[in-house]
């Protein structure tokens, strides 16, 4: 009996150690965050890896959200695409300016009815349109099919905006996360095709499936958006494991070696997210191509932490409102006739 007790002791030890560890070294990777960024839920290592995963995420990820008081929302149906929700404010000029908004989720999860909370703000407090669109997700659908859609909503936003009181000189195209790299690109298939794009709004993108091939990330990633769930989604999205070449227009907005005629943008990412590099690269390329790129690198933030604090705190409702004023900067009458 003592041997035996003394094998269970020697195990819970063992247990107790790992467990410190453990801690010690979620400790560590917590320590550059911002203080008031910090949530219980950073403790727990999350990662999608799998279509066990994607199925579980789809579940928690995907809750609808509800719109603002004021903002009429409808849905419509695209014809080549899926189907979009439209936000209109109560009170705006017509015809007046909009934003086709891609809705995040690393190409693999996500639906528009998350956003509606997020794209009833926008309409309300920008005084803008906003279109929400659906598209098909990956791994069931891979490139092009999502990006596909999400061309096929920007023109009809062009085809029917007259009747939704739009101003066709006065389009932006944005999103977040994998909406961002979406909407890079869409951005860039419109410039080629003669589709007016005015702003584009891309919030921590998902522009550079290369950022997979890295191994060395300098300690960023490794909250919510972690390399593994990256090189995961890049995979599925692709169809292929990310590599060195990728010869087929618009699959990684990072990508296109010209950037020149593009649009101004505004990007937005914190320094300890994944998409860090990649981004500030992108904006970087952007000036020298002679495109007006505003960048704004929040300190201590890391990936999507302001969906769901910047009810309660300052530095994320600063840096939400800061994408505000950006598009409705950039969507101003005058400012664009400039």
């Amino acid at each position: 009996m003592a041997g035996k007790h003394y094998a269970v002791t020697v195990g819970g030890l063992g247990l107790l150690t790992a467990a410190a560890t453990a801690v010690a070294r979620r400790r560590r990777t917590l320590a550059p965050v911002a203080p008031d960024l910090r949530t219980p839920g950073l403790w727990l290592p999350l990662a999608v890896g799998n279509r066990l995963a994607i199925t579980i995420a789809r579940r928690w990820y995907d809750r609808p959200t509800e719109p603002v008081p004021g903002v009429t929302v409808s849905r419509h149906d695209v014809p080549g695409g899926r189907d979009v929700f439209v936000y209109e404010p109560p009170e705006r000029r017509r015809p007046g300016a909009a934003l086709l908004w891609i809705h995040g989720g690393g190409t693999i999860i996500g639906r528009p009815e998350a956003d509606h909370e997020l794209c009833a703000r926008i309409a309300r407090d920008v005084g803008v349109v906003v279109v929400s669109t659906r598209y098909r997700l990956a791994p069931e659908h891979p490139f092009p099919a999502g990006f596909d859609d999400c061309f096929a909503a920007l023109r009809w936003l062009h085809d029917d905006g007259a009747g939704l009181g739009v101003d066709p000189a006065r389009v932006a195209v944005g999103g977040a996360s994998a909406g961002g790299g979406l909407a890079a690109a869409v951005v860039q298939r419109a410039c080629d095709e003669a589709v007016p794009v005015a702003f584009q709004l891309l919030v921590y993108p998902m522009l550079d499936d290369r950022t997979a091939l890295r191994r060395d990330h300098q300690g960023r990633g490794d909250l919510l958006w972690t390399p593994r769930s990256n090189t995961y989604a890049w995979t599925c999205y692709l169809g292929h494991e990310p590599r060195a070449g990728e010869p087929r227009p618009y699959a990684a907005a990072a990508r296109r070696e010209d950037l020149t005629g593009l649009p101004p943008a505004w990007i937005g990412v914190g320094d300890l997210d994944l998409f860090y590099d990649e981004d500030v690269d992108y904006a970087r390329r952007l000036r020298e191509a002679g495109v007006r790129a505003d960048l704004r690198v929040e300190p201590g933030m890391y990936h999507a932490a302001e969906v769901r604090l910047q009810a309660t705190v300052p530095s994320m409702r600063a840096f939400q409102q800061a994408m505000f004023d950006a598009l409705a900067g950039a969507l101003d009458g005058d400012e664009t006739e400039r």
